[in-house]
């Protein structure tokens, strides 16, 4: 049987060389193609791979019956509709290995750069100056370098910039302690208590709402004087008007950016313009052998999944029986929202977790429900997409354990998924059950029995069970212009220490957290934010 691979993208010639030597593909090559170009040219493509050029919208997408894969060259998938391609039965994979080797370089580039003032003093000269004492400069060794995020790249940065004789601390939620040290990092517990032992920091986490603008006002305010800043990894992960304020104010001695929001960034950008910024236009994966790298790779992925059926560094829903699906969906978008839940919680360094399944759900497939607990747990963390297919080896790579335990015994519920998530600070507690055939509820969290909404946005709070409190928590969301849609307390006894958890219609702003955070009798609070209810991931499709 013969395949027809479309290659829409700026491809390096040995992944097309792979391509043309299969013998079972027929390669077409169209780089110009408009939006109907497209759509007509995937009508006869059994699969494609693209670069970031290349946008596959849902509507490029739409009643393409005879398209089965898609393979980005790279990492990012931004330019893919992941939920249409999994509508439409399409195998989503990415390459995610391909780049971090140049994006590891160029790291360093840029922290050496920025370290011995090379661009200014560049251009300095070659404006005819000679004026050595102006750009004097300061030298790693001895230095501390702080990491936030020990993936791929973040673990690679660690290992060039430990050569230059460089103390490395890391944050990683996600990166147990031991496996850290294993790579020479000093793990952080916590990401606040890293900024103030740095004198370089650099980003290497991917982006999402909890991520975004990572690097904030609070943030500047607790690093060292004179700390430097280097950015490859996305865009947004800092708040460029509170950069721009620390540079002027000399709190941050200098920034590197490679990376911007939106790109390209508009001509008068304050960090473009500014004189302590260096910058390059998202060069950091933009070397001749990492374009090599994820264009073989991409090849590769494409030929196994047609000739083959096999599928790796899948992004999206992994070849399921539709009727094994159909019968444990629900468990698996409860087991998915459990582990949201334990990602979101103010928490630790992570060592181990264990899942439990009692009742109903022991004779189901809770290998694959451990999974989407794992996705779950893991999808906000790190780069790329997280779903069953990789999940429980991304937990490993990561030094993390996950332990599965099932009874017949349904305790007081016909099902009950019991999760415990163990950290260098504390043991957290989260079990779910289901009520009906539609709905997923939180009836356990730490020690308190409750009957909370899993989706939306979620308040939780640990608090002294005194009279007037929740009052005051819907005062102060009413006054701040929140809805409080349902609200829930658990406490083991009157008086005592309490939990609850409210869901929230909107999210509330962070003059409203902080006002529930200063009253007396709350403990802590964790805004925890969930799909809303009936919505899957990707990889679970419609």
């Amino acid at each position: 049987m013969s395949y027809r691979v479309l290659v829409t993208d700026s491809l390096a010639e040995e992944g097309l060389e792979l391509l043309r030597s299969a013998g079972d593909i027929e390669l077409v090559v169209a780089t110009k193609l408009d939006f109907e170009g497209l759509r007509a040219a995937l009508r006869e493509a059994d699969g494609i791979v693209i670069r970031s050029g290349t946008r596959l919208t849902a509507e490029v997408l739409a009643d393409q019956p005879r398209l089965k894969v898609i393979a980005r060259a790279g990492v990012g998938i931004d330019n893919v509709d992941v939920p249409a391609a999994t509508r439409q039965g399409i195998v989503v994979m990415n390459t995610p290995g391909g780049n971090t080797v140049s994006t590891a370089e160029h790291t360093m580039a840029l922290l050496l750069a920025l370290s011995r003032n090379v661009a200014p003093a560049c251009a300095s000269l070659k404006a005819g100056k000679w004026d050595r004492g102006k750009y004097t400069g300061n030298q790693l060794g001895g230095k501390t370098l702080g990491i936030v995020g020990l993936g791929r790249v973040g673990l690679a940065v660690a290992k060039r910039a430990l050569a230059f004789d460089m103390k490395v601390v890391g944050f990683d939620p996600f990166l147990s302690a031991d496996r850290a040290l294993e790579q020479g990092v000093e793990s952080i517990p916590r990401l606040d208590l890293l900024w103030d032992k740095c004198d370089f920091i650099t980003l290497h986490t991917p982006m999402s709402e909890e991520t975004r603008h990572l690097v904030n006002k609070q943030a500047f305010e607790k690093m060292k004087p004179g700390v430097r800043l280097i950015n490859c990894a996305r865009g947004g992960l800092i708040d460029e008007a509170a950069l721009v304020e620390a540079l002027d104010s000399g709190k941050v001695a200098g920034a590197a950016i490679d990376v911007f929001e939106p790109e390209p960034p508009p001509t008068d950008h304050p960090l473009v313009k500014h004189p302590k910024v260096l910058v390059t236009p998202h060069l950091g994966a933009s070397t001749e052998e990492a374009q090599v790298s994820v264009a073989v790779e991409a090849a590769r992925l494409v030929i196994d999944f047609l000739e083959r059926g096999q599928v790796r560094f899948a992004v999206n829903m992994p070849a399921l029986d539709r009727a094994e699906l159909e019968d444990i969906r629900l468990y698996l978008d409860l087991a998915r929202r459990l582990g949201m839940l334990h990602a979101q919680m103010n928490r630790g360094v992570i060592k181990s977790a264990r899942i439990r399944f009692r009742g109903e759900v022991a004779a189901k497939n809770t290998k694959m429900i451990t999974s989407a607990f794992a996705a779950g747990w893991l999808e906000s963390a790190l780069e790329g997409q997280v779903n069953l297919v990789n999940a429980d080896i991304l937990a490993k790579e990561r030094g993390i354990t996950i332990a599965a335990e099932t009874a017949t015994d349904p305790a007081d519920f016909g099902t009950l998924i019991q999760t415990e998530v163990v950290t260098d600070r504390k043991t957290y507690e989260a079990s779910g059950t289901l009520f009906g055939k539609q709905f997923v509820r939180l009836v356990k969290l730490g020690p308190y029995h409750l009957d909370a909404y899993l989706d939306g946005t979620l308040l939780v709070f640990t608090h002294h069970d005194v009279p007037g409190l929740i009052g005051f928590l819907g005062t102060t969301m009413g006054r701040h212009g929140v809805n409080i849609a349902q609200m829930n307390v658990g406490r083991e006894h009157p008086g005592g220490e309490a939990i609850g958890v409210v869901n929230l219609d909107s999210i509330p702003s962070d003059e409203a957290l902080e006002e529930v955070r200063r009253h007396k009798d709350i403990l802590s609070i964790s805004l925890i934010k969930l799909p809303k209810a009936g919505a899957v991931p990707p990889w679970l499709g419609n």
